[in-house]
């Protein structure tokens, strides 16, 4: 595929549409032309996997701009209802979303089988997006819709859970008392919102959407598909989905594979803020409202999810296995030099030994990410 350079900057310029926000930036006022909004109602979202015969809830043009809301699955996804399930951790009812209660009471008689437990808002269709193209999201702005969120930890789960490749089945749970919901308020200090973990430890807040995908096309024995064809939404893979990669935030792009005709994007597990690997299995899974730009390039070719920002260029390796990511995400990299910087395959490999850095993006998802970055400013021209 051709790379698109992240223009974000320019493109949140572009008056197509009804309704103008306005965000400072830099100390300049900027404007984002919002053409559709889409809700976390119960008829708009997903519960843990990506239908393929879903409507959609809006049809789009490429370049059009849309904002959605994304409920955390925390607090909406459990057994209990969730103004008993967050009131025990403190929470009073008054904040609580109502979108988070009626999804909870719209949850009898759908199916669980195959699913995970991600409460994803879409389908968006995109007009003309056919498999063999190339959907670009341009993340324009991320929005925290409330003020607090809830981290889980538990001493045999994510990155200690049993099952996990590299666990020692000898663990010591080094004094952790079995999983507990953690709740942790957010608030704004000064011009950056932070996690107000505890007394005297603040982190500040980096929005992003953990859930960033096409609809996939699943296939038999593939990460997550079941015997009857559903594809759950904990492992990511070509489609995106859970990638959970922290630097997928405002100002970054992704570009995905279309796979099913219409592209039909969905988004969903907000995170107020994570670090590479996700080690608990958690961020603070935090509800956000994201606005996104999508722009359809026709005839394109991509072997899964790449993206870029203002300063990299980001390639992600995705496999059950940690090495093999770490393969795939530099095998993407070299190939990516070859084919649009020009570069002979012994030069990109050498170039990616000096300048590709690899990080663990996320370890806890049965499939693992791997991503490689390539810092723009060593092209000079």
């Amino acid at each position: 595929m051709k790379t698109i350079r992240c223009l974000g900057f320019l493109i949140m310029n572009l008056l197509v549409g009804c309704t103008v926000e306005r965000t400072p930036i830099q100390g300049e006022t900027q404007e984002i032309v919002i053409d559709h909004f889409v809700s976390s109602r119960p008829e708009n979202v997903s519960w843990g996997w990506f239908p393929l015969d879903k409507d959609p809830v809006i049809t789009i043009q490429s370049g059009q701009v849309v904002k959605i809301d994304a409920l955390s699955q925390a607090g909406a996804s459990q057994d209990e209802h969730p103004v008993t399930y967050l009131g025990n951790l403190g929470l009073p009812e008054d904040e609580i979303h109502q979108d988070v209660v009626d999804f909870w009471n719209s949850r009898e008689g759908r199916p669980r089988e195959g699913r995970s437990s991600h409460v994803i808002t879409g389908p968006i269709h995109i007009e003309g997006a056919v498999p063999g193209d190339v959907l670009e999201i341009q993340i324009l702005d991320m929005e925290t819709r409330a003020s607090w969120g809830i981290n889980s930890t538990n001493p045999r789960g994510g990155i200690f859970s049993e099952n996990y490749p590299g666990a020692q089945q000898d663990q010591p749970s080094s004094g952790m008392s079995g999983r507990v919901n953690h709740l942790i308020r957010t608030s704004q200090r000064g011009s950056k919102e932070v996690a107000l973990f505890s007394d005297d430890i603040q982190v500040p807040l980096d929005p992003f959407m953990g859930i960033l995908a096409v609809a996939p096309d699943p296939q038999p024995g593939e990460p997550g598909v079941t015997d009857s064809g559903v594809q759950g939404s904990r492992p990511p893979g070509k489609f995106g989905g859970n990638l959970d990669v922290k630097d997928l935030k405002k100002g970054a792009t992704l570009y995905l594979p279309v796979l099913q005709p219409g592209g039909l994007f969905y988004v969903g597990d907000p995170h107020g803020v994570q670090g590479d690997g996700e080690v608990s299995g958690t961020a603070i899974e935090q509800s956000m409202t994201g606005t996104f730009k999508f722009v359809l390039h026709r005839n394109k070719q991509a072997n899964g999810p790449r993206a870029e920002n203002d300063t990299h260029y980001i390639f992600m390796g995705i496999d059950l296995d940690l090495d093999r990511a770490a393969v795939k995400a530099t095998s993407e990299a070299v190939n990516f030099l070859v084919e649009e910087m020009g570069l002979a395959p012994d030069a990109a490999l050498s170039l990616s030994s000096i300048a590709l850095d690899l990080r663990i993006s996320e370890v806890v998802d049965l499939t693992q990410v791997v991503s490689g970055f390539i810092p723009k400013n060593i092209f000079i021209r």
